[in-house]
């Protein structure tokens, strides 16, 4: 069993060892309409379904490896989600997030041709008014749990936070 590595730092991607071939080779989309977050202390996490708007799919950055068991030379296929860090609307629940790529971006990063300066250009947190973020039903915690009473929201959407506000109101403190 390998180690089991399902993201990869945007600012690490292309020189980290276990991702570096395959950010100048294997680069590939990941589809999805949604992904989850949760909020909160340990034992009692609410969890965030985050989407676009309008509910339609999108992409995230990834890259795919293929290795061979070398004790039964089984073949392993993977992929992991690049991650960077979270933006304004996000940035309450957790530091990170995948990143999305807009779907004028998902040819460059398929492109083998593409430079390592223009692919780390593409590895920044998506605009937070381009997302939602609305707390769900606890099911989600739960592998069995795969209806669409998953996807019912079980509260208002997250606000995005001001971070000059907060900014300014740290610095009024300090003065």
């Amino acid at each position: 069993q390998g180690a089991k590595m399902i993201n990869a730092r945007a600012e690490t991607v292309a020189d980290k060892p276990a991702f570096r071939s395959a950010f100048k080779k294997r680069r590939c989309l990941i589809p999805a309409d949604g992904f989850y977050e949760w909020r909160g202390k340990k034992g009692d996490k609410r969890p965030y379904r985050i989407a676009l708007p309008d509910g339609a799919p999108f992409a995230f950055a990834g890259l795919w490896e293929a290795w061979t068991n070398p004790e039964d030379q089984s073949r392993i296929e993977s992929c992991t989600i690049v991650v960077t860090e979270a933006n304004a609307r996000l940035r309450a629940i957790h530091d990170r997030m995948p990143v999305i790529l807009a779907p004028e971006d998902h040819a460059a990063w398929l492109d083998p041709q593409s430079d390592r300066a223009a692919l780390e250009a593409l590895l920044k947190p998506f605009p937070p008014e381009a997302l939602t973020a609305v707390p769900v039903s606890k099911r989600v915690n739960k592998v069995a749990n795969d209806d669409p009473a998953c996807l019912e929201p079980a509260g208002p959407p997250l606000e995005v936070e001001e971070p000059e506000a907060k900014d300014d109101a740290r610095q009024a403190r300090l003065l």
